[in-house]
């Protein structure tokens, strides 16, 4: 149906599962890493933490465009 002889079928699948397994593994390792620096569930204090992010970023654009003018 492919157009691939048996071998070939065999030898398509085995790359492809290598790439499908070497994908899966950097996509793990990257959602361990995120979870670390920042969880996806807020902790018994919730997303207070936000709140200083908020307030860092609008003090970085008040500094940025004072500096404009």
């Amino acid at each position: 149906m492919s157009g691939l002889s048996p071998d070939e079928a065999r030898e398509f699948h085995k790359q492809y599962m290598v790439g499908f397994i070497l994908f899966t593994a950097v996509a793990v390792i990257a959602h361990i890493l995120v979870w670390q620096w920042r969880p996806w569930f807020p902790g018994p204090e919730g997303y207070a933490f936000l709140g200083d992010a908020v307030e860092g970023i609008k003090v970085a654009l008040q500094h940025f465009t004072s500096n404009l003018g």
